[in-house]
């Protein structure tokens, strides 16, 4: 991630970004987010795209919808981000989520819905 800082703060401060990224450890659609966090569906396409642009959220599939449509589902790339104030600079250290955890995740969320 090749975020500034003052980016990255600004982009995390707001309440639909970190309330997005919290509910995709899983991958989920911007109507589901919409629904399941009460925001404008205007507003989760926004903060989708602003998160996918820092690499935050990433295109997880393509899913076809109860409409027969293909939908784009979209999960974090991040389990933390943290950011450290120096007294001449601020240093931002990423954990990116692996493969095994998203795995893991999955199998979770169907053993869930059997």
């Amino acid at each position: 991630m090749d975020a500034e800082p003052e980016t990255l703060l600004t982009v995390l401060g707001n309440k639909y970004n970190a309330r997005i990224l919290q509910a995709t450890h899983e991958p989920k659609s911007a109507q589901e987010l919409s629904e399941e966090l009460d925001i404008p569906i205007a507003t989760s396409y926004r903060r989708i795209e602003e998160l996918t642009e820092l690499d935050l959220l990433g295109l997880e599939n393509r899913e076809l919808s109860d409409e027969g449509r293909r939908t784009r589902v979209y999960r974090r790339t991040v389990d933390a981000v943290n950011i450290e104030f120096g007294v001449e600079e601020a240093v931002v250290t990423v954990q990116e989520r692996t493969a095994a955890k998203n795995a893991l995740a999955d199998m979770w969320a169907d053993l869930g819905s059997d």
